[in-house]
């Protein structure tokens, strides 16, 4: 069975309730039976990925299918070995520490030198090799070995018999090849360092499945398991992460062993996530999950046009400027696409900023024009002659069907496929087209820039960074020496700091007094102050009065300076964040492509267009599309992602990354859905006594659209 990340990986199992009248969906190289379509895909998708690995030749990166077709291939070349062969080599393998790709080599070796009854090789006859068959292995009392061989012509004729002794015979090629020997060897054991033959296989051959002397300090018998004594569980009958036993049936010989997954016993091992999404299993650590909401498919639009409506909506909105079309929301689009009116403003001026663009190219399209003479203005009378030249230029035989209904006048009765088809081939030509190139590497270059100075800001920010670090441990050291605070001396003498001398070096001198000398000098201050009680008293009354306008000067500066310097920082803070915003803001505008936000487990992709605010749903065959609308939509799907899973964790990083930016388009939707409303409310409960103005209606206002960015 084919392995996945190293292990295998289960099948499912057949339901229990499966009956003869049921309809069900069949994977055909397993034969796994699914009731739901959506898991029958699911599991075909997750097989048709190159991450499977083939069990017995190692070769990786491989699909499930084409995993069985290798191991099946490998399989055959382990049985093309001779079964003389196999208990040496069993002998060999067994408790061996040599790497895989060594132990084969001394298989190889070993194989060589061996010699049995039916082995076909090479004798001497004089000075010359002839082909030979062993028809016997004969041993003389003094303990040496001859050979009696049939002599085999070039045809494999039989022809006399001759005993030679094992010198002369030789071997002129390998018997096995090194891949051969691995695949047999990853076969017959189900551990390595050291490797250990499958039990029934080593009492077959009567090869002892006791570890030797010199490895019963590194391994241990468990259940008839080998086991390392390191890794070894506290629980009775517990395997290590990667110790595992395959049983083989009975009879059963090296060259027919087909493990199943269901036969070994569990693997206890430590997953390290994320990993695979359908192979997270619920745990007992996972939080709560809540439901995943269904989302809407309200569109006016089949649903498989959705996909096309998208596309091309998204290249107008994206690339707007560059073909000179005012932007337009994409309600508008899918309303006007899905009516049957032939003239509108809508429709024809998104056809003609294309056919503008084509015609500007000088290529195919262009002469094409001049040939026929067209004017060199596209206009609203004219602008479908240019759609029918462009329809038969291309040749697809679905639209060419359409020019007819094109020419009468009457391209509002196309169906909507057909029209979606017609702006999709339109995108796709404009892709082509050195203006659309030119554009691309124009953003890409700006996009360099604009990366280049975000990328300097940020490193530049991270140096004021460390420098205000580094200057404030430097002020702390500097306070404390000032501070007076109570320290050793360099002779490990207790002592405060009661001054710097500046004069005494460049680097200023810490004056120390021991605690003794302080506490003497302290009591004689006191004294000296009680006697001059009555001189300073004066003194003091004399300059009161201007030491506390100093201090009150002093102390309102410095309220002042701080509540500047408080008001500064948020200030240059707000700027560089929005110096950002602006850089990225800058950047979205150089739209190269737009790329889907994720895929959850089964591989639904998730779209969000900025200018939208909707999040678009893509099922996995791109068959079925749906959206969601609201805020709590959008939580509820954040808090149904388990981000054990691959796919899952990175959609919720994105998802997080964009939330704000999502939430607020969401809002602003919102609150034009209910100003909609309130006109149609308005509308229908107007008297009609009252004389009033009526009211757009905002689902016409596609009817109401105006190319700004026109060429004139």
């Amino acid at each position: 069975m084919p392995l996945l990340k190293k292990t295998p990986f289960p099948l499912v199992e057949p339901p229990e309730d499966l009956e003869p009248k049921h309809l069900v969906y069949q994977v055909r190289y397993t034969k796994e039976i699914f009731h739901d379509y959506q898991e029958y895909v699911n599991r075909i998708n997750l097989y048709r990925q190159r991450i499977w690995t083939c069990k017995i030749s190692g070769k990786a990166n491989l699909t499930y299918e084409e995993a069985l077709v290798s191991e099946r291939l490998a399989t055959e070349k382990v049985q093309g070995i001779p079964k003389e062969l196999m208990e040496p080599a069993l002998h060999i393998i067994q408790f061996s520490m040599l790497p895989l790709k060594d132990l084969a080599d001394t298989i190889s070796a070993k194989l060589q030198e061996h010699k049995y009854v039916g082995d076909e090789l090479h004798a001497r006859r004089g000075d010359i090799f002839f082909p030979c068959k062993i028809l016997k292995v004969v041993e003389d009392s003094n303990g040496k070995t001859s050979y009696e061989i049939r002599w085999l012509e070039r045809n494999k004729k039989v022809s006399e018999t001759s005993v030679v002794n094992g010198d002369d015979l030789i071997r002129k090629k390998k018997l096995c090849s090194r891949d051969i020997l691995k695949s047999f060897i990853r076969e017959s054991t189900y551990r390595r360092d050291p490797w250990v033959l499958h039990e029934r296989l080593a009492a077959k051959h009567g090869i002892s499945s006791d570890p030797p002397e010199e490895l019963k300090d590194k391994v241990s018998v468990l259940d008839g398991v080998i086991i390392d004594k390191k890794r070894k569980t506290a629980g009775e009958g517990e395997e290590s992460g990667k110790c595992k036993k395959k049983k083989v049936e009975d009879g059963a010989e090296v060259k027919d062993l087909a493990i199943d997954s269901k036969s070994e016993d569990k693997q206890v091992e430590l997953i390290k996530y994320p990993i695979e999404d359908l192979l997270v299993l619920p745990a007992a650590d996972d939080p709560v999950f809540t439901e995943r909401p269904l989302p809407s498919r309200e569109f006016n639009v089949p649903m498989d046009c959705v996909g096309d409506l998208l596309l091309v909506w998204d290249y107008c909105s994206s690339f707007g400027k560059l073909l000179h079309l005012w932007p337009f929301s994409l309600e508008d689009f899918e309303n006007a696409i899905s009516r049957k009116d032939s003239n509108i403003i809508l429709i024809v001026e998104t056809h003609s900023a294309f056919l503008r663009l084509l015609l500007k190219e000088d290529g195919d399209h262009y002469f094409a024009a001049q040939k026929r003479n067209r004017k060199s203005k596209i206009t609203l009378l004219n602008w479908t002659e240019y759609l029918c030249d462009f329809i038969e230029r291309i040749g697809t035989p679905d639209l060419s069907a359409s020019t007819s209904t094109i020419k009468r006048g009457h391209y509002g009765l196309l169906d909507i496929q057909v029209k979606l088809g017609i702006l999709r081939e339109l995108v796709n030509e404009a892709v082509e087209t050195l203006i659309f190139r030119k554009k691309i590497d124009e953003y890409v270059g700006q996009r360099q820039v604009l990366g280049a100075t975000l990328r300097g800001e940020v490193l530049e920010e991270a140096r004021k960074k460390r420098e205000e670090k580094e200057r404030s441990k430097s002020e702390d050291v500097a306070n404390g020496v000032s501070n007076g605070h109570c320290m050793v001396d360099p002779e490990g003498l207790p002592c405060k700091l009661v001054s710097v001398n500046k004069h005494s070096s460049q680097n200023g001198e810490v004056v120390r007094k021991h605690k003794s000398e302080v506490s003497s000098e302290e009591d004689h201050t006191s004294d000296k102050s009680d006697n001059n009680d009555s001189e300073t008293a004066s003194k003091k009354s004399g300059k009161g009065q201007n030491q506390d306008a100093e201090n009150e000067t002093g102390t309102s500066e410095e309220a002042s300076k701080q509540m500047k310097d408080e008001r500064r920082l948020p200030t240059e803070k707000r700027s560089k964040d929005q110096r950002k915003e602006q850089l990225n803001r800058e950047m979205e505008k150089r739209v190269i492509r737009t790329e889907s936000l994720g895929k959850d487990r089964y591989y639904n992709r998730y779209w969000w267009f900025q200018r939208d605010g909707r999040i678009f749903i893509e099922n996995s065959d791109s068959k079925e599309w749906g959206f969601y609308s609201s805020i709590e939509e959008l939580s509820a799907l954040m808090g149904s992602l388990n981000q054990k899973g691959e796919r899952e964790r990175a959609l919720h990083k994105e998802l997080e990354k964009f939330y704000g930016r999502i939430c607020a388009e969401l809002q602003k939707r919102s609150k034009d859905l209910d100003n909609k409303v309130a006109v149609d409310e308005a509308v229908v409960r107007r008297s009609t006594r009252v004389r009033a103005i009526p009211r757009e209606n905002p689902a016409n206002s596609y009817m109401r659209y105006v190319n700004k960015w026109k060429e004139d």
